[in-house]
């Protein structure tokens, strides 16, 4: 169980810290952190910060014998990218992100406590999605704004990324290593891209529209975003919405 400070209201000026949990539904270790970040979710037990979760389900377990039906090689290469910033000789699963700043086992919550406690202290730009509204054939539309990087950013500009998730997804495993277990998650990223960039003395604005999969349940969905640093890639700033089908 996670232990931190206790659930801070909505009233306070409470720090996004972006959570990204790397993993598989064919990762026989990956469930506990699945359920580790459904807590931190539910929960947001860290007084002082929002935590914004993401789950982005890799496809390099998928050769061994279960598809992970959310997996895709776009977040493999975004771990990849990851590890070569941490200097890891490999990726591994689970991973946690916190802020682009600091990685970890995945099911570790006293390291992710000491992580969320450390980001959450740091300088944030504002971000804002509003105008959210669906149109046809499954397309979301929303208009996102970025405040200007703060005088104190090490880097000139960043960028500025749009994500589409589910709030809830859940899978039977048929084969692998988790064969026989129904498998929950939580804020399943199924799209996620850059939208524009945000530098020092400017912001960024603009409309965003994404084709999502049909197949998918669209009922509960939820949107973020986030800017972080195309070089060090620590994220500066993010906020989430709820979406209604």
């Amino acid at each position: 169980m996670f232990t931190a400070e206790p659930r801070v209201s909505a009233a306070d000026a409470a720090s996004p810290v972006l959570v990204e949990l790397f993993t598989s539904e064919g990762c026989s270790s990956c469930p506990p952190a699945d359920a580790l970040l459904q807590e931190l979710d539910r929960s947001q037990p860290v007084a002082g910060a929002q935590l914004i979760v993401l789950s982005e389900h890799v496809d390099y377990w998928n050769r061994i014998g279960w598809t992970d039906p959310y997996s895709s090689s776009f977040f493999s290469n975004r771990q990849s990218a990851y590890a070569g910033r941490f200097g890891l000789d490999s990726v591994y699963t689970p991973q946690m992100v916190v802020d682009g700043a600091a990685e970890l086992g995945g099911s570790d919550p006293r390291l992710a406590s000491q992580a969320i406690e450390k980001a959450r202290g740091r300088e944030k730009i504002p971000v804002r999605i509003s105008a959210l509204s669906w149109e046809e054939a499954g397309v979301l539309r929303a208009h996102v704004e970025a405040g200007p990087l703060p005088e104190s950013a090490t880097g000139r500009r960043a960028e500025v990324y749009f994500v589409a998730a589910l709030d809830h997804a859940e899978s039977q495993v048929l084969r692998g290593e988790n064969q026989g277990r129904r498998l929950t998650h939580v804020a399943v990223v199924l799209s996620l891209g850059k939208i524009g960039t945000t530098e020092k003395g400017k912001g960024f604005a603009g409309d965003v529209r994404v084709k999502l999969d049909s197949r998918r349940n669209l009922a509960d969905l939820r949107v973020i975003g986030f800017v972080q640093q195309a070089g060090t890639g620590r994220v500066l700033g993010a906020t989430l919405q709820h979406v209604a089908k």
